[in-house]
């Protein structure tokens, strides 16, 4: 079987998704700026004034985004990119602590398929569904995926350029103060047909569950 180069359209699309991704994303919510109140005495002995109350320090569950290139057995990134190489590659971050994403694509034969797994952190649970409302609330047309972290959604979209068409499946998981979002991707280029929506969608969130499992490596 003969080789057969990505397209330009298809490599003019991928191009800036690998530059945002390499920016990392832009977070809503700044670093944990949490402190516990110190007690206040008055001079003449009493008891501290009631209009300084304790501050408790905030909980959180997760303290760190974990390695994101562990979070996938090899089978798994063998049976949704195949081709691909188990350790795939991880994406500079302006923060590693904060957000982390790994990478993994490859053309076998005319079958293209692209995987990233993303985690981010955030100062809190409340910070964390805020975020997590609003990313869904820009991918309409997806529904919730039920017994996946605190809450989960699932999104699959088709696009087609240049008569080549591309299905791609979002998921996005909120688990206590972090995000997991998956994205996966592919391309037929022999048919210049997408995969049907149900295998992209089942690859997107067998990946989205080991990698919610992957986030023990980053509690507190």
């Amino acid at each position: 079987m003969r080789s057969l180069p990505l397209p330009l359209a298809l490599t003019a699309r991928l191009a800036p998704v690998a530059v945002l991704a390499t920016a990392g994303w832009v977070m809503s919510s700044g670093p944990d700026t949490t402190r516990t109140a110190e007690d206040s005495t008055p001079p003449d002995g009493g008891r501290p004034s009631a209009s300084a109350p304790a501050t408790q320090a905030a909980t959180k569950t997760y303290a760190a985004a974990p390695a994101p290139c562990a979070s996938l057995a090899g089978k798994t990134v063998a049976s949704l990119v195949p081709g691909a190489e188990a350790k795939g590659k991880e994406l500079p971050s302006t923060d590693a602590k904060a957000r982390r994403t790994c990478s993994w694509n490859a053309l076998k034969g005319y079958d293209y398929r692209w995987l990233d797994v993303s985690y981010e952190v955030l100062a809190s649970d409340e910070a964390a569904q805020k975020s997590y409302r609003e990313r869904v609330a820009d991918r309409s047309g997806g529904g919730d995926v039920p017994g996946l972290g605190d809450t989960a959604y699932s999104v699959v979209n088709l696009t087609t350029e240049d008569k080549q068409q591309t299905r791609e499946g979002t998921v996005l998981v909120r688990a206590a103060n972090a995000l997991v979002t998956i994205t996966y991707n592919g391309s037929d280029f022999e048919t210049r047909k997408a995969p049907g929506t149900d295998e992209i969608n089942k690859g997107a969130i067998k990946a989205a569950k080991e990698a919610v499992a992957g986030l023990e490596g980053g509690r507190g």
